[in-house]
């Protein structure tokens, strides 16, 4: 699916975006799917739902209400929807995936970040290894575009390059901040890279690349459903922040049975309390 220049580009950036990585109609039932949920939400005032570890599949954000809907997070959502279980297993996304970690590939989670129209929501600046470290970094978090992302509506923004250097800790005063630190988060924003794309398109990111976003400022929504894979041979050494049954789930290649590992020295992540990490940003 990708070009030589592409994977060339994905392994000295740590990230790469490319169009087209579902098709029409996979894409019209992810939407379909998703503004269903939208509108079931206006009939709760909490997050609701149950995942397998019991916490809320369907997560709202501060201020959420039939009026104006904040639904901001869907844990798992292959687990209760054909559509998002189909592109996860089988598009061209996951052939994306596999030509640059494959070709054995596995499921590690999947989840929904969405930004509705003049959403608070941001996401400070973290890389996701320290929240799901492996014994080796071949994992990628593919951001499926849902809806078209644009500079205004809260896109991924990234710093190119970060994912060869150094693993930053989340951790900070004794408390898991899932977030850099502030001097971190500065530099970053000085040296940002806006991913934007129409609709469709998705945003492979390695799994050490710093990134962050900022909140929804327009009258569109941004929606993404990210896809966070891995080598067949590497092996989690910290339980699931967003838990499925199908964890281990081979969608390209067979497991053969094999455990590669690679040295790093970082802190255990701490699981989120409520039904995201955007808990544990918002009281850092």
């Amino acid at each position: 699916m990708l070009t030589e220049q592409q994977i060339e580009f994905f392994h000295a950036n740590g990230y790469l975006v490319v169009e087209n990585a579902v098709s029409a109609e996979q894409l019209g039932a992810l939407r379909a799917d998703f503004g269903g949920w939208v509108e079931e939400s206006r009939q709760h005032q909490d997050g609701w739902g149950e995942t397998v570890n019991g916490k809320a599949r369907f997560d709202v954000e501060k201020g959420h209400n039939a009026d104006k809907p904040a639904l901001r997070r869907i844990n798992a959502p292959h687990e209760v929807s054909d559509a998002f279980f189909n592109v996860m297993s089988d598009s061209a996304m996951t052939d994306m995936v596999a030509d640059l970690i494959g070709p054995d590939v596995k499921l590690h989670h999947t989840k929904v970040n969405s930004k509705l129209p003049g959403s608070a929501t941001a996401v400070k600046w973290h890389q996701d290894f320290p929240f799901t470290p492996h014994t080796n970094d071949d994992l990628i978090t593919a951001l499926l575009m849902v809806d078209e992302v644009t500079e205004e509506n809260g896109p991924l923004e990234v710093w190119a390059g970060t994912h060869a250097g150094e693993i930053h800790t989340l951790w900070h005063d004794g408390k898991f901040t899932g977030a850099v630190d502030e001097d971190v988060t500065e530099e970053a924003l000085k040296k940002r890279t806006i991913c934007t794309g129409k609709a469709g398109s998705v945003c492979l990111m390695h799994t050490r690349l710093l990134h962050g976003s900022a909140p929804n400022n327009s009258d569109a929504p941004r929606t993404l459903f990210i896809c966070v894979y891995s080598a067949a041979d590497a092996m989690p050494v910290s339980p699931s922040p967003v838990p499925t049954r199908n964890q281990g789930h081979i969608v390209r290649g067979e497991d053969r049975g094999r455990v590669r590992s690679s040295g790093f020295d970082i802190p255990m992540p701490e699981l989120p309390k409520g039904a995201s990490f955007f808990d544990q940003q918002q009281t850092s």
